[in-house]
């Protein structure tokens, strides 16, 4: 399986961005995906996560409202569309895949990993 982020870039405070992960190499439309982050000098943490139909979708806490995770099983992407970025949303995005097919917050749930798109919000 390989897993491709996209989308990230240099924004201001207050700005969006969507990311993009397309995946190939097994059937994506049975996978839970979820988004990670890792800020410089801090653990990787959970940001978003989508199970495979698209019909239940998590957040933490700092992102709800201003984050939404989307997938098109057509296309073999998982989308996370960022609204009114933070400062402190700056850091690499990590998409991921897990076999088992339902959503989860846990990054040991996860099989796959793609190789992070950096997101950096300026003040």
């Amino acid at each position: 399986v390989q897993l491709q982020a996209s989308g990230g870039g240099l924004v201001q405070a207050g700005g969006s961005l969507r990311l993009s992960c397309a995946a190939s190499g097994r059937t994506f439309s049975n996978s839970g995906m979820g988004w990670f982050r890792q800020a410089p000098g801090k653990d990787r943490e959970f940001v978003a996560t989508i199970n495979w139909s698209g019909a239940a979708t998590y957040y933490t806490d700092s992102v709800k409202g201003r984050f939404t995770i989307s997938r098109d099983n057509a296309k073999n992407t998982v989308y996370l569309q960022m609204n009114s970025l933070k400062p402190e949303d700056t850091a690499i995005y990590y998409c991921a895949l897990a076999s088992r097919g339902y959503a989860s917050s846990m990054g040991s749930t996860y099989d796959y990993w793609g190789q992070g798109t950096l997101v950096t919000v300026s003040s």
